[in-house]
């Protein structure tokens, strides 16, 4: 979780000379002594750990007394070195030391450049509608929702609002994570607050070095919109997952509302800053770390376990069947029942696909009337006179699911092992008969 002023700066400098990659800047010990100086200082006066904080200081003063950095003239190669022996003592994925005398120095110079700064972030980041980068209603009536970031704009909250009108009438809810780096954690709040009910439930809290001060995050009582506190919500996760994606996942999993799907989390639950040391370097600080009020604790190193675990490819496969599955087992009504259970079989099949012989594909094969059955590379295609190729998709006991169309599909009869006809059909079991041709 990064401060927003920091992300500004980093954002403008992405499109220019990154970590060094300019004239080389020669390294001398001086500048080695100043940057474990001002690093350990640092550490000593906001990192949230004391006992931690005294093992890494001691670490790296007794590196560089040692001459441990001595032989390591290249910058980036020294930032990194400090980096690895830090993560040695103890493992902070938001503790790193960079070289980037660009960032130093518009750093500080930060007061002039942040109106430019803050145009060229707002516009980065209207450029990728604030990190909501797909939203759309899949069949089945479940809603998803690709998040790759929690924007610290304020504009985000429209982009936010907006998304939960366009999901605020399906029956359950995706949401991607498995891009998400992290960031606001008044984002995760604000999101968090659409799938909880009143009266406020309280989130998350972050404490400090000084044990004195603590913030908490409790969910909105007001919002703009439709709460979707009563569906099924999925959160789809990666080794990629970090930061604030990983919190607004343990929020939701610990208040038991929703179903963690994926890989285990990156692992980083302390907000951080961005501190210059030098004229070149800088670090990232974990100043606070997260502490949630039904665990006591955060998912620091160890991540945000998934209830299930599959592969990231697996994931959106089988949340879905996941999803429609409960859908189809709560529905009272007939018609609707038998709706859902189309969709499941539709997408069970995607994710366990039923294995077909080529030479029971090649049985298929024929003219029905005005429907023609062709193979072709190692898939059924279905073709209706005057219109278009589909492909057909498995789902098993001869029956056909085909591209484009999701209420409609095949099925195939046989009389003395043959096939002699086939049948389209639709959730409501309409079905449409034709012989095979002689």
């Amino acid at each position: 979780m990064k401060k927003p002023a920091c992300v500004l700066i980093l954002a403008l400098l992405s499109s220019s000379v990154l970590f060094g990659q300019g004239a080389q800047i020669a390294l001398i010990p001086a500048e080695k002594q100043a940057v474990i100086d001002a690093l350990c200082a640092n550490l000593e006066g906001e990192y949230i750990f004391p006992e931690i904080t005294e093992k890494y200081v001691r670490t790296l003063r007794d590196n560089l007394r040692s001459g441990k950095y001595d032989r390591i003239g290249r910058p980036e190669e020294f930032a990194a070195s400090v980096t690895d022996d830090l993560m040695s003592v103890h493992k902070d994925r938001h503790l790193s030391v960079r070289f980037n005398p660009g960032w130093v120095k518009n750093e500080r110079g930060r007061k002039e450049l942040d109106a430019d700064a803050i145009r060229l972030q707002e516009r980065r980041d209207r450029t990728t509608n604030y990190g909501f980068n797909e939203i759309k209603i899949l069949p089945g009536n479940i809603g998803y929702l690709k998040l790759n970031a929690f924007s610290y704009d304020t504009k985000a909250q429209d982009a936010a609002v907006g998304a939960m009108a366009f999901l605020a009438g399906v029956d359950a809810l995706i949401i991607d994570l498995r891009s998400n780096g992290g960031g606001s954690p008044e984002m995760v709040q604000f999101l968090c607050s659409y799938f909880l009910d009143n009266p406020r439930q309280h989130l998350n809290s972050f404490s400090y070095k000084d044990q004195d001060k603590l913030t908490q995050y409790w969910t909105y009582t007001y919002l703009p919109g439709k709460r979707l506190d009563k569906i099924g919500l999925y959160l789809l996760t990666s080794g990629q997952t970090f930061s604030a994606a990983e919190e607004f996942a343990y929020n939701l999993k610990n208040l038991e509302r929703a179903t963690v799907i994926g890989e285990t989390t990156g692992g980083g639950a302390h907000d951080n800053k961005f501190v210059v040391l030098t004229d070149n370097f800088y670090m990232s600080l974990p100043f606070a770390r997260a502490v949630n009020p039904v665990t006591k604790t955060n998912w620091e190193e160890v991540g945000v376990e998934p209830d299930i675990k599959v592969s990231r490819d697996k994931a959106l496969e089988t949340a879905l069947v996941l999803a429609s599955k409960r859908l189809a087992e709560q529905e009272k009504d007939p018609g609707f029942k038998a709706y859902y259970q189309w969709q499941l079989d539709a997408y069970d099949a995607a994710l366990n696909p039923a294995p077909i012989s080529e030479a029971t594909l090649r049985s298929c094969v024929g003219t029905y009337g005005p429907r023609t059955i062709t193979l072709e590379n190692g898939a059924l295609i279905y073709q209706r006179e005057g219109q278009a190729k589909r492909r057909m998709t498995a789902l098993g006991d001869g029956c056909f699911a085909v591209d484009g169309n999701d209420n409609f599909r095949l099925r195939f009869l046989k009389e003395g092992g043959r096939i002699v006809a086939v049948e389209g059909y639709t959730p409501a079991g309409v079905a449409d008969k034709h012989l095979r041709d002689k």
